[in-house]
């Protein structure tokens, strides 16, 4: 933070803050920064920060990096030990303080992660396992073919027409498709009928997951690369031979598609923190549910990245745009709710057809199923739904409302 420029005092209120003076001396630590790292303020106030938390080796240290050598650093991942020998992990942003030319201080602004790195750490791990043990893990997990794809509309056909015969060759495949028109559907169903049906389907969702993680999650890490990093393999290494689906891929950090263009490329990766570069064998599938033209145009889209993973484009309408095939997905949710619940539901009212043929789905099929879904599991003994008995939102009779919550 150069002489002259303020600190918004709304950008930092209710974040844990670390303020070390130019001889390294804990100036302020406040009751967030305390509860973060499972300490207390006085732990800490007035004392030498390299003393407190000596778990992080001088090299590794963003408050040492910014006394030093006037380096900031963004969204960094520590894992450290604090002043009790707890091992907490953080993701910290740490800058100098400079006045007339002089580093003063150093700022760090924390967040914990603690809980999250461990989920990660151990959803790798489950990953690992599973793929270790072959397919007897995979046992009980719903695996989607072509014939499992509900539809007669015909835009829609020629869409599945084009994904079975992405199956039959090993290219790289970017759907695009709105929130619940049934993406992961496709994925799956060119990995389970296509050339690699045999080896591992893993999937991501590039939104889900805090992007100082991510990188972990995806290229695996090496013991050394940060504090607290074991040798893990990445989903990328545990796909091998198979698919890997990274769904939202456009949420993925402008920076780690450029290095998710550099494995797609190159075929090899390096580990986190490694320095050896690990052959891969992997066909990605990533999706998106915004036009590609917008995502480009607002850079949340690397065009290169874009014209790597295109090299089949599948783009799948909307609900709205194929409401021929309502009654068919009705049909088909009428037998699947019924054997869940134990209903003897036959049919839906003209009422309730006209309900529902009018309305314009944002959530698409995912939407339908869960009103149908809902109306099914809340029947008695009727064998027709009418049309007060479907509700669109959570709306009464002749409503029509927007619906919001569901997951891309």
């Amino acid at each position: 933070i150069e002489d002259g420029d303020p600190i918004a005092v709304h950008d930092v209120l209710g974040y844990a803050m670390h303020i070390v003076d130019s001889d390294g001396i804990t100036i302020f630590y406040n009751d967030e920064m305390a509860s973060l790292e499972k300490t207390n303020v006085s732990d800490a106030l007035g004392k030498p920060f390299r003393d407190v938390f000596s778990s992080i080796p001088e090299e590794e240290s963003t408050l040492t990096a910014a006394l030093k050598e006037r380096k900031s650093t963004l969204a960094t991942q520590q894992t450290y030990l604090n002043a009790y020998g707890k091992e907490i992990t953080t993701v910290n942003s740490t800058a100098p303080i400079i006045v007339d030319g002089k580093v003063v201080a150093a700022i760090e602004v924390a967040k914990d992660i603690t809980d999250i790195k461990d989920l990660s750490n151990t959803i790798l791990d489950l990953r690992s396992g599973m793929q270790s043990a072959g397919d007897e893990d995979q046992k009980g997990i719903k695996q989607y073919h072509f014939e499992d794809i509900i539809g007669k509309d015909r835009a829609f056909e020629e869409i599945l027409a084009r994904a079975k015969k992405a199956s039959r060759n090993d290219v790289t495949v970017l759907i695009n498709g709105e929130t619940g028109t049934g993406k992961e559907l496709v994925a799956q169903s060119i990995h389970y009928d296509g050339l690699r049906k045999n080896g591992p389907f893993l999937a991501q969702n590039c939104a889900a997951i805090p992007e100082s993680l991510l990188e972990g999650i995806l290229f695996g890490t090496a013991t050394g690369g940060f504090t607290g990093a074991e040798d893990r393999a990445g989903l990328f290494e545990q796909a091998n031979k198979g698919t890997l689906l990274l769904d939202e891929v456009s949420a993925m950090p402008i920076g780690l598609q450029g290095k998710l263009l550099r494995v797609l490329q190159e075929e090899n990766l390096r580990r986190v923190g490694g320095d050896k570069d690990i052959p891969v064998d992997v066909r990605i599938i990533a999706t998106i549910n915004e036009p590609v033209d917008k995502l480009i145009e607002t850079g949340a889209l690397r065009k290169d990245l874009y014209y790597r993973l295109g090299i089949v484009n599948l783009s799948i309408p909307p609900l709205r745009d194929r409401k021929s095939d309502i009654p068919i997905l009705i049909d088909e949710f009428l037998k699947e709710y019924n054997e869940r619940f134990g209903k003897e539901v036959w049919m839906v009212s003209d009422g309730a057809m006209q309900k529902l043929m009018a309305h314009d789905y944002p959530g698409n099929v995912r939407e339908l199923e869960n009103i149908i879904m809902s109306a099914v599991s809340m029947a008695d003994d009727e064998h027709v739904l009418a049309e007060e008995d479907v509700e669109i939102g959570g709306g009464q009779k002749g409503e029509n409302p927007q619906i919001q919550g569901f997951v891309a």
